[in-house]
């Protein structure tokens, strides 16, 4: 699964990198070292604008966690922040977002834990030892992700913006490379040469979409351990990439 991640990058670069053509200057999200599920987080998609017709690609902040249009609840998406992409086209809960609404979520790279044997002594007890992965290169990652649109039946008009809520998932496969010395899953990241073809909302077939999944984009990852102070969704800044303390 992909559970945190790091998301530095500043949105004007992030509009280069992705060759972004609507942006709302209005629309923040600080950068984060500890990415949390229910935050914030900037993601690239392609919507058709209703005025020109033309489709453009934004970059928005959307609540990670996806909720379906049919939830009761916004609080079901804090379960949702991740779909298997050997299932992603045929849950209910993603299969319509999969068709129509894909989008892509920039990352300096994510965090995995890998469970440790307890060490010496009869108090002595198993932990979990948290990385941080991230391509050597040192280039943003585009995890693969989809969104979708949740009505508020809390709030009575629909001209209310507070009555739609938009939110996204990761889709994750096995994990390879370092990664996988690690956790069986990771997030899925789409190569640059895939992205038009990935996010274009008119593009409907599952079984092109899918093979731009099969192999993971960055294949030549770092790993390396980090303090445990990101085990706390509380504690952010660049510190949480440091090594190891020795009580760690």
């Amino acid at each position: 699964m992909c559970g945190r991640f790091v998301a530095t990058r500043s949105p004007q670069d992030l509009v280069g990198l992705f060759q972004v053509t609507q942006w709302d200057p209005s629309d923040l999200v600080a950068p984060s070292w500890n990415v949390a599920p229910t935050d914030d987080v900037w993601t690239v998609l392609e919507r058709l604008d209703r005025g020109t017709g033309a489709v453009e690609r934004q970059l928005r902040a959307l609540r990670w966690g996806l909720v379906p249009s049919w939830a009761k609840s916004l609080g079901v998406g804090a379960k949702m922040i991740n779909a298997r992409v050997e299932t992603v086209h045929e849950k209910p809960a993603y299969r319509r977002a999969f068709a129509k609404r894909r989008c892509l979520l920039p990352a300096d790279g994510f965090y995995e834990w890998q469970a440790l044997p307890a060490g010496g002594g009869a108090t002595a007890k198993p932990r979990k030892q948290p990385y941080f992965i991230t391509p050597e290169d040192g280039q943003v990652m585009a995890l693969a992700g989809l969104y979708e649109f949740w009505r508020d039946p809390g709030v009575a008009s629909d001209d209310d913006p507070a009555a739609w809520r938009t939110t996204c998932t990761i889709i994750t496969t096995e994990a390879t490379d370092a990664a996988g010395r690690i956790h069986p899953r990771m997030p899925l990241a789409i190569a640059p040469d895939h992205y038009d073809e990935w996010l274009d909302p008119a593009h409907h077939d599952n079984d092109e979409l899918l093979a731009l999944l099969t192999t993971p984009a960055h294949g030549d990852l770092d790993a390396r351990a980090v303090n445990t102070a990101v085990n706390n969704v509380r504690n952010n800044g660049p510190h949480l990439l440091d090594p190891p303390l020795p009580q760690d």
